[in-house]
């Protein structure tokens, strides 16, 4: 097995089995009437957002701290601060979810299921049509929540489907080597920044791995992180160098040094 396709049938393992997606969806359904059922018309709209409607959300088996984001927009005529909606919300899951973990974590109430998290994000939508979320510091922020579903579904598109299967490469590097260190959304925005021009020369998975550690390092400061991104360069680089010189093995060796398997 060459190293791209052992990249590219790994991007294929780092998704959510069948039996998962049926787990989630009937979860999500589930959310769905008891805020309905309990909260009534204080709700105006529910929804998920982020990497899972973006299938960019990587299976617990890889990343135990994975989660669908699920927001719930309330009638907010009375102006109230995002503290009321989150303290609503735990009253509600602590009422329907009576055996699950509750928690708040900034500006999210996180409900956690046996099989999946999910982070409740409280909001409220203006007469535009702007949706606003806590900022964390206990006012509100305007945020588009699934804008850049278009953008990510464009940029992988653009570049022979590719960009998808390279976040979840990516992301899984960053849960097995650089311990979380790196946002899941930061991720996916830097691999989907500047797409037009970033990708130009990529044709294989390890150009495309390569280019993107390289946005990656722009976006931080942090030595120890940069570090870990020069060490997996010089690994991809490594690896091709092995493949070359007709050593397969040693190659695979060390691309999985990089992107261990599953």
């Amino acid at each position: 097995m060459s190293v791209n396709s052992y990249l590219e049938n790994l991007a294929g393992k780092l998704i959510l089995s069948s039996s998962e997606k049926d787990s989630i969806k009937t979860s999500i359904d589930t959310l769905e009437y008891r805020l309905n059922s309990y909260f009534g018309s204080d709700i105006e709209e529910q929804f998920e957002f982020g990497s899972y409607p973006r299938v960019t959300i990587l299976p617990r088996k890889v990343d135990d701290d994975s989660d669908v984001d699920y927001m719930v927009v309330f009638d907010n005529s009375n102006n109230y601060k995002p503290q009321t909606f989150l303290d609503r919300l735990r009253k509600f899951a602590e009422a329907k979810y009576s055996t699950s973990e509750i928690y708040q974590s900034s500006p999210t109430m996180v409900l956690e299921l046996n099989h999946i998290k999910f982070e409740l994000v409280p909001a409220y939508k203006s007469y535009s049509g702007t949706y606003y979320i806590s900022d964390g510091k206990g006012g509100w922020m305007s945020t588009f929540p699934n804008d850049f579903n278009s953008q990510l579904t464009k940029a992988n598109n653009n570049n022979s489907y590719k960009i998808k299967p390279l976040v979840r490469l990516i992301k899984e590097w960053n849960v097995k080597v650089n311990y979380h260190d790196l946002t899941s959304y930061k991720i996916e925005e830097r691999i989907a920044y500047n797409m037009d021009y970033s990708y130009i020369y990529c044709t294989s998975y390890t150009d495309y791995a390569k280019e993107a550690f390289n946005q990656l390092k722009n976006i931080t400061y942090d030595s120890s992180i940069r570090n870990r991104i020069d060490t997996a360069l010089e690994r991809i680089d490594k690896a091709l160098k092995y493949e070359k010189d007709n050593m397969p093995y040693s190659a695979l060796g060390e691309i999985k040094k990089v992107f261990p398997e599953v």
